[in-house]
């Protein structure tokens, strides 16, 4: 199908109409292609056979594409009444295992999601829907299993419904911040128009034009108060480049929300550490209460945070920072050739290894207008101290990426709504609140953290009690009765969306038969 066929039947569905994807674990797959229909309608059951047909043709508004179903068409129920029961019975099935397992059971890259089918028991769903007399009713019910789902539905409706109008168009790059007071004649009004598709307070005001009046400054503070950004009402390049990203985008985002709440493995009691990357938050839990919450700095789109599932093990006192070789290269180097001493002052240490033995050199001495960044010999250590790129205090949890949280010396981020800006490893806005949780019950004191710290020296704990960790990537969230929709910072729900449009139809009604 074309592309723009696909995009011409999207809001006829509310999504666009694209293929088929298949991503099972064997036994999943078992149990989806199981038959499933009764023998034949009984008398006065062939109008519940095409509501449910009517049903599965709604599910656009589930964040599903029913062209990949192949839901036959009514016609068919009085040409070969057999195989349209069947076929709405086999697209009911199909459709059924995705509400209830999810669209995608293994996302590509996400180590974030982890699903549980036994507490799905889907076998028991796909019975409900041969049994029941009004089979439309069990899609709604596996429909609402995702939590928030209702508000979620509403949400995406309101965002393909603007697709639908045509969306908006990109505001025109600049030098200049618009501002208010700023007169434009081309910018400030397609500035206008993209937030009016929106924001219904400001499509009810009076339109100013050229200018940037006070109802637009007050519709841009809005804007970005609602996607973790500066509420300032100046647009620059951030501010822009989000408005500028077309509205298929957030249809994108509520999608892979909905898709990624399926069938989620749910806590346990265990104390435990999540943290939201693109909403820039870390939250200790045990069972549904929160004990902690607090800011964190994640990677830059450059160097993205990973989603993953971790334990944290060990703590360590002033640590010392053992530099990446890809920091050294295009973080370091440049410090390095413009002030060697500089850097040695804040404690980095410049290694060459001959012979596989490490020796220290005096960066002083070294030609730094010859070092290359793609041949960079050197390895660099930062002492701890008060300058340590680490601060304090790490928290490490072993993983392939090496990723940890630590505190760091630099604490004027964490005031800004939007904060990816670190090189992988989460900085922690209250790194002494996470100690005193995880040290609980071990001895350590405020005295003898205190004690700890002022030594100077590196020191590592171990943990008596190990806590799960999850990096996990969830834009959209469900807040007093609302979605809350932050920035996709690294496409990670563009990229879910694909994967769930990416396939074959499974089932396919050719001739009248289905196969």
């Amino acid at each position: 199908m074309r592309r723009r066929d696909a995009l011409a039947g999207l809001m006829a569905g509310l999504l666009p109409s694209i293929g088929r994807a298949e991503f099972l674990p064997p036994s999943a797959e078992a149990a989806e292609t199981a038959p499933v229909q009764p023998a034949g309608p009984g008398p006065g059951s062939w109008d519940a056979v095409f509501r449910l047909a009517a049903r599965l043709r709604r599910l656009g508004q589930e964040g599903l594409d029913p062209a990949s179903y192949a839901i036959p068409p009514d016609g068919l129920g009085a040409s070969d009444p057999a195989a349209f029961h069947a076929g709405v019975y086999h697209a009911a099935n199909a459709a059924m295992g995705d509400l209830v397992l999810a669209r995608l059971r293994q996302p590509s890259g996400r180590g974030d999601v982890l699903r549980d089918p036994a507490a799905a028991d889907f076998p028991r769903w796909q019975a409900e829907l041969v049994g029941a007399a009004e089979p439309a009713r069990v899609i709604d019910r596996a429909a609402d299993l995702p939590e928030g789902a209702a508000v979620l539905r509403a949400e995406l409706a309101r965002a393909a419904g603007i697709v639908a109008a045509g969306g908006w168009q990109p505001i025109a790059p600049g030098a200049a911040t618009l501002d208010p007071g700023l007169v434009d004649a081309v910018r400030v009004p397609a500035l206008r128009a993209r937030l009016r598709a929106e924001d219904p307070v400001l499509a009810a005001a009076r339109d100013g034009g050229a200018t940037y009046d006070a109802p637009l400054e007050a519709a841009v503070r809005r804007w970005q108060a609602a996607n973790g950004l500066e509420a300032d009402g100046r647009v620059g390049a951030i501010s822009q480049g989000l408005l500028n990203r077309p509205a298929s985008w957030r249809v994108a985002q509520l999608r892979a929300a909905l898709d990624l709440r399926r069938n989620a493995a749910r806590p346990g009691e265990e104390r435990r550490v999540e943290v939201n990357i693109p909403d820039f938050q870390l939250t200790v839990m045990e069972g549904e209460r929160a004990l902690l919450r607090m800011a964190v700095v994640v990677g830059k789109p450059a160097r993205a945070t990973p989603t993953m599932r971790a334990r944290l093990t060990t703590v360590q006192f002033n640590p010392t920072w053992g530099v990446p070789e890809r920091n050294a290269r295009e973080d370091l180097l440049p410090r390095f050739r413009r002030d060697p001493a500089g850097m040695t002052a804040k404690g980095f240490r410049l290694y060459s290894v001959l012979g596989g033995e490490r020796i220290e050199v005096d960066p002083a001495g070294v030609d730094w207008s010859a070092v290359r960044a793609d041949r960079f010999p050197y390895l660099i250590r930062q002492d701890a101290g008060d300058g340590n790129a680490l601060g304090r205090i790490k928290f490490i949890m072993p993983n392939a990426d090496d990723i940890y949280l630590h505190d760091t010396p630099d604490r004027s981020l964490f005031g800004r709504p939007d904060r990816a800006f670190s090189s992988g490893c989460i900085r922690l806005g209250q790194p002494d609140a996470l100690l005193a949780v995880v040290l609980e019950g071990m001895g350590w004191d405020a005295a003898r953290i205190a004690r700890a710290y002022d030594s100077r020296q590196t020191q590592t704990i171990a943990l008596r009690r190990s806590l799960p960790v999850r990096l996990h990537y969830s834009t959209v969230t469900v807040e007093g009765g609302r979605a809350r929709v932050r920035p996709d910072v690294y496409g990670l729900d563009q990229a879910y969306a694909r994967e769930m449009d990416r396939g074959a139809v499974r089932v396919a009604l050719s001739g009248g038969v289905v196969r």
